[in-house]
């Protein structure tokens, strides 16, 4: 019975699989054909029904374009710059060279006469007096000598006092007595002997050589004078 059973299973298997196949269609046995058309015909609203793509696939849109930037000077071809440079300028400024006494006032002119017709002239202005802390007068050179390395060994400068002064030695010269006096007692303090205050010069002329509107040719025309101007450099006209 058992050999039975399993003979009538084998043969339905093998029933059932002839039949879904297709095997026995010719027979006019076999399931109803599920194909393409058949399965369109048995949509229900095909037209309710939309394809999405997937996210991942959906190509990101271009970010905008940047706007172009304004043109500015600093972008400008270097050609426009130098083309746009304004040229040097030959600057005159207001010169003045001095103080002269009238002795050395006489040896400017003479030599200032080489510069242009009407770019110079000397002008005369008042030259305050000057007070001095002065040693002296001393009995010579070696007395001078002995002296002077006695103040400096104090601490103290010297100086040549100038004509008139000579032999001796300056301590120091000052625009006003009061503060030549301020200066005596401060170096009487450090141990300084025998110096006292006497006014170098009174109020006096004094002379300028002054060049209203001097140019770069005219500036270094001015420096050929050098011998002419003792020891005096050009500054601006105050």
């Amino acid at each position: 019975m058992l050999r039975l059973f399993v003979l009538l299973l084998l043969l339905a298997n093998l029933g059932y699989w002839a039949w879904s196949g297709g095997h026995m269609r010719e027979a006019g046995l076999g399931p109803a054909p599920e194909r393409d058309p058949a399965r369109l015909a048995q949509q229900l609203r095909p037209e309710a029904l939309t394809v999405q793509p997937l996210a991942s696939s959906v190509a990101a849109p271009p970010p905008p374009a940047a706007p172009a930037p304004a043109p500015s000077a600093e972008a400008a071809p270097p050609e426009a710059s130098v083309a746009a440079a304004p040229e040097p300028r030959n600057e005159r400024v207001c010169l003045q060279v001095g103080l002269f006494d009238a002795r050395q006032a006489e040896a400017v002119r003479v030599a200032a006469a080489t510069l242009p017709p009407g770019s110079w002239r000397i002008d005369q202005v008042a030259l305050p007096g000057r007070w001095m802390v002065y040693i002296g007068k001393l009995a010579g050179d070696s007395a001078v000598a002995a002296k002077r390395a006695e103040v400096r060994a104090l601490g103290v400068d010297t100086a040549t006092p100038g004509p008139g002064f000579e032999p001796g030695l300056s301590l120091g010269r000052f625009a006003s007595e009061e503060a030549a006096q301020r200066a005596l007692t401060e170096l009487t303090r450090k141990g300084v002997r025998s110096a006292r205050v006497v006014q170098e010069r009174g109020n006096a002329p004094a002379f300028v050589l002054r060049l209203p509107a001097a140019d770069a040719a005219l500036r270094d025309q001015l420096r050929t004078l050098r011998p002419a101007l003792a020891g005096h450099e050009a500054r601006p006209c105050g």
